[in-house]
């Protein structure tokens, strides 16, 4: 057994892991905390307008099926989701912008994790350049989610942005949501349609892979 190869990617996996987590937890944060601010108080009760990760995480889409992806499948799938923050459109003063400006919290926090991960690993990368992996990371993770929930499909947020655009009833987006997450999960093991979400993720990522370049020097 090949000890030192164990334990790198024993580390590997729990950074990727933790990063992960948090990536998610303020993912929904955000949708919880926006809502609030507009006029919900049912994330508030529900005691999401937190950042305390624990009360985001979801058993399975959060602990189970990430860790078994990383440690069982190295560089195969990886999908992850936190618990979904519960609202209440109803309660909103302007219901359909309101709803929009709340589901677009989520993918816009992780962009600006991604542009923290820039601004400050730049900085970081001047004095120690050990910290070039965790940048790398936190930026191309948080892209990952950022693109992987703006795909307009329900219930993604890119669905509920879709939902809106269109006029789509809320039956349709429910019996769509039904299916979607397994037909997708498929779809992005097709090659073609992975190559173009790579594609994609790359050309959202290159403003910041930019602007990093230009702070580390």
């Amino acid at each position: 057994m090949n000890t030192g190869f164990d334990l790198a990617q024993l580390r590997e996996g729990l950074m990727f892991y933790i990063v992960l987590i948090v990536s998610l937890c303020i993912h929904e944060w955000a949708h919880a905390f926006t809502a609030d601010r507009l006029g919900d108080d049912t994330p508030r009760q529900d005691g999401r307008v937190t950042l305390n990760p624990v009360v985001h995480m979801d058993l399975f889409g959060s602990v189970i099926f990430p860790l078994v992806c990383i440690f069982m499948f190295p560089g195969g799938l990886l999908f992850g989701w936190g618990k979904p923050v519960r609202i209440n459109p109803s309660n909103f003063p302007y219901r359909k912008r309101d709803e929009v400006l709340t589901t677009l919290a989520g993918p816009m926090a992780n962009l600006t994790l991604a542009l923290l991960a820039a601004v400050i690993g730049g900085f970081a990368c001047r004095y120690d350049a050990r910290a070039l992996e965790l940048v790398r990371l936190m930026l191309s993770l948080n892209v990952a989610l950022a693109v992987f929930n703006l795909i307009p499909l329900p219930p993604l947020d890119g669905g509920t942005v879709l939902k809106h655009a269109i006029g789509m009833s809320e039956e349709m987006f429910y019996n769509i949501s039904r299916w979607s997450m397994l037909v997708l999960l498929i779809a992005i093991n097709i090659p073609p349609i992975r190559h173009l979400l790579g594609v994609v993720m790359a050309l959202v990522s290159w403003p910041f892979a930019i602007l990093f370049q230009m702070i580390a020097g």
